[in-house]
């Protein structure tokens, strides 16, 4: 077996997981604190989202020091006893890399910022206007123009996101030689794997042409898996990577299974895997502009990319990170159904083919803050978004804030919830943000102690996927694609075989076994509900999801 296939990686807010210095900002001694629950949870590695120094207008995805520790976090000795106590109980550890862009604050843009003739000068993406207007019509992912004027040399700077991220200049041999280095530097202090943020864009078309206008995000078709991509991310995987075992996963927005398999194929020396983003449109339009779900929407791409990824591919498995909506909220029903949709849920990704992620209270059933004043947002993007729904949409106060009650970043940034004190078990002083008022109900301190909590499946779910290698490197193969409220699926080696069939709705199902099991016995091996059912043929409770073994 590889790395990748026995991975269950478990992915922590460094600024919302645990405070242990009482300043309300999560921090490496509080995850250090806590590596026991995730020992005892069963996760094998844990994924940090970024700790770096950073003047925080990102929330960290904004560097101003690759090989710095961020001061609210910690320092590099912090870090270190981290990575040994990880390393200790087992547990290997990745770091999250963003790559396509820096901070305003970071020295190397200060310098290319201070004059043309600057040696950094080229190491960013800078372009004459035209007239008064930006060199292109690109826009930002986080809405507005796609570059900013720099008075001083009277010229724009390229920033696919924030204004205060600036892209790196990939095309520069010196920015990927420096790129080598920051990975190189981590690699020796013990890290074990690494996240590449949005690394699918860091090649830009030449020439920077304006692109077809969209309601969003105007521009992507030049700088999406750009031309030069697979070459930048190959030197990165032949030198590093692969050379040394790292575990790797990229975010790649936009991307097809097809698109995919160029990144992960084993042949290629680039990625493990990669987060790709096509599920995540299943409620929405744009993200902003919401639709309902349907379950059979999400089963139909989960099936789609567990297919075409089987040939020399590998699925990167999640339902929510630091940038979705709590997927209890999302896919399950956070009200009538919590417990038993969350569990359903939890067995659809951990038991599907690839590496699964566990974002942080995921395995609680945390769910979404739902903030009814605006001063209460953390998230850039949610605060952006508001202004240009209210200006430019003109849409109304009520409407936009029940956008961000189901949509914004932030509800996957409320504080861990530990127990049910004052702020959760979180902190001694008020947090950064919010908690969130259900953590009376929703806690470890709760979860850990009920035997038949949604912690305690998590466990029994990843228990089942660690002893069996069926569900590590077996095939895939789903049942009933055109059942508008049913997951039916089978995990398969040439010794055993499992049947996961879940009834994906808040109302009794009759589920039919696939034909091909029909004259087979099948043992109950886990279910979410409790009952001494034999047969997988039955009516099926709301959210039910029974696991059998054919024997």
């Amino acid at each position: 077996m590889s790395v990748k296939t026995e991975a269950i990686i478990y992915q922590i807010y460094p600024r919302s997981f645990k405070d242990a210095n009482g300043d309300g900002i999560g921090d490496l001694e509080g995850i250090t604190q806590k590596i026991p629950y995730l020992k005892d949870l069963g996760v094998n590695w844990l994924w940090l989202s970024p700790i770096y120094t950073s003047p925080m207008a990102d929330n960290g995805y904004d560097i101003s020091d690759y090989k710095g520790i961020h001061s609210e976090y910690g320092d590099m000795a912090t870090f270190e006893t981290l990575v040994e106590t990880c390393h200790a109980q087992g547990i290997k550890l990745m770091m999250d890399l963003v790559l396509n862009h820096t901070s305003d604050e970071h020295p190397w843009f200060v310098e290319s910022k201070s004059g043309i003739e600057n040696p950094k000068r080229d190491w960013y993406v800078w372009r004459k206007g035209k007239g008064h207007r930006p060199p292109n019509n690109w826009t930002s992912f986080f809405t507005g123009p796609a570059w900013t004027y720099d008075q001083t040399t009277d010229m724009w700077y390229l920033h696919l996101f924030a204004k205060k991220q600036p892209d790196l200049n990939w095309d520069n041999p010196d920015v990927r030689k420096a790129a080598l280095d920051v990975v190189r530097f981590w690699s020796d202090k013990g890290v074990d794997g690494f996240r590449l943020d949005v690394i699918n864009l860091i090649s830009k078309k030449a020439g920077l042409p304006s692109g077809r206008r969209r309601l969003a995000l105007t521009g992507t078709e030049h700088y999406v898996n750009g031309p030069n991509v697979h070459p930048y991310i190959r030197t990165l995987g032949t030198e590093i990577f692969k050379k040394e075992n790292k575990l790797t996963v990229g975010e790649t927005v936009f991307v097809t299974p097809e698109d995919a398999k160029l990144y992960v194929a084993d042949d290629r020396n680039e990625l493990d895997m990669v987060f790709h983003f096509e599920h995540m449109g299943v409620d929405n339009i744009a993200k902003w502009f919401i639709k309902p779900f349907k379950p059979k929407k999400l089963k139909l791409i989960l099936d789609k990319w567990q297919t075409a990824m089987s040939d020399n591919g590998w699925n990167a498995l999640y339902l929510e990170n630091h940038d979705q909506p709590r997927s209890a909220s999302r896919f399950g029903d956070d009200t009538d159904y919590h417990d038993k949709s969350v569990k359903m849920l939890a067995a659809l990704l951990l038991l599907q083919r690839g590496t699964p992620f566990i974002y942080q209270g995921q395995e609680l059933g945390m769910t979404n803050v739902r903030f009814d004043d605006l001063k209460d947002y953390r998230d850039v993007e949610s605060l952006n978004v508001y202004q240009i729904l209210r200006k430019s949409f003109k849409l109304s106060h009520k409407r936009i804030m029940k956008k961000l009650k189901y949509m914004s970043r932030d509800n996957a940034r409320t504080p861990m919830q530990w127990t049910d004190a004052t702020f959760a078990g979180f902190s001694d002083v008020q947090p950064w943000i919010n908690v969130n008022p259900n953590k009376d109900r929703i806690n470890v301190e709760r979860a850990t102690t009920d035997s038949d909590s949604i912690f305690n499946f998590y466990k029994k779910l990843i228990a089942l996927r660690q002893k069996e290698v069926v569900f590590q490197e077996g095939s895939y193969q789903t049942y009933d694609l055109k059942g508008r409220h049913t997951y039916i699926f089978a995990r398969k080696t040439e010794l055993e075989t499992y049947l996961v069939m879940a009834n994906f709705s808040k109302k009794p199902r009759v589920m039919r076994i696939p034909p091909s099991f029909r004259e087979n016995v099948m043992e109950l091996v886990l279910s979410n509900y409790t009952h001494n059912l034999k047969t997988p043929f039955d009516v099926y409770k709301p959210y039910e999801v029974r696991i059998y073994r054919k024997i």
